[in-house]
């Protein structure tokens, strides 16, 4: 399950990009594929909850990574938003990779992902 959690976040990843691309450009497709982008939010809090249900115990860390994954989705839905109202959107940057750093370090170091920084 670990996989298929990678695997849609990495596509989310690449929709968020694109998202944005083509919103920057006044695209008229933006909307179906921010659609998307919110239906790949849903599939990996799935996968997500799938990977923490199937553990025997909830160990406080990753409690902290549901959290900082929460707060990366949170953070992309909102610089997407934000953008195509026109706003600004520097701080929403910043705690995006910021939180997706963590969520990432978080994710690699803790005994149930991969072990790249053991």
């Amino acid at each position: 399950m670990t996989h298929a959690h990678i695997t849609t976040w990495v596509v989310a990843l690449i929709l968020f990009v694109v998202a944005i691309v083509l919103q920057s450009k006044g695209h008229e497709k933006t909307k179906t594929l921010h659609m998307l982008l919110r239906l790949f939010y849903v599939f990996i809090i799935a996968t997500g909850a799938w990977i923490l249900h199937s553990m025997s115990s909830f160990p406080f860390l990753y409690i902290i990574k549901v959290i900082v994954g929460i707060w990366v989705i949170g953070t992309m839905e909102m610089i997407l938003v934000r953008t195509a109202k026109g706003k600004n959107t520097n701080i929403l940057w910043l705690q995006f990779f910021v939180a997706f750093v963590v969520a990432l370090y978080l994710g690699f170091k803790l005994p149930f992902g991969f072990s790249f920084f053991s």
